[in-house]
């Protein structure tokens, strides 16, 4: 499989701010509603609806609109994703980026 780190880029980025981060947080207890989600911070609505875009836009959150509510949930498929290429970075694996270069310690 074809690491796309154009992509794990964009959601390492949405990752790094510590509001997105808390928000993800948030949303691991379940699915909210964006006035739910404000609760826990001091800032506006319109501030929130820039975190929510930056996550959605990396695919970590997902949207449900009912009326003229929307509710955030993770995107749990694309949010493994991610943990395993870091993981995959960080560990010794058999499929090292290197392998192909001839003083490499892969094995």
């Amino acid at each position: 499989m074809k690491v796309n780190y154009e992509e794990n880029s964009k959601i390492i980025k949405a990752l790094s701010d510590p509001k997105r981060l808390q928000i993800l947080d948030i949303l691991s207890c379940g699915e909210m509603c964006a006035c739910d989600i404000l609760e826990h911070f001091d800032f506006s609505q319109p501030t929130l609806s820039h975190h929510m875009k930056v996550l959605m836009e990396s695919n970590l959150v997902n949207i449900r609109k009912d009326g003229l509510w929307n509710y955030y949930s993770l995107n749990l498929m694309e949010c493994n994703k991610i943990i395993l290429f870091l993981m995959n970075i960080i560990t010794d694996t058999k499929d090292c980026i290197c392998k192909d270069i001839s003083k490499c310690g892969c094995k």
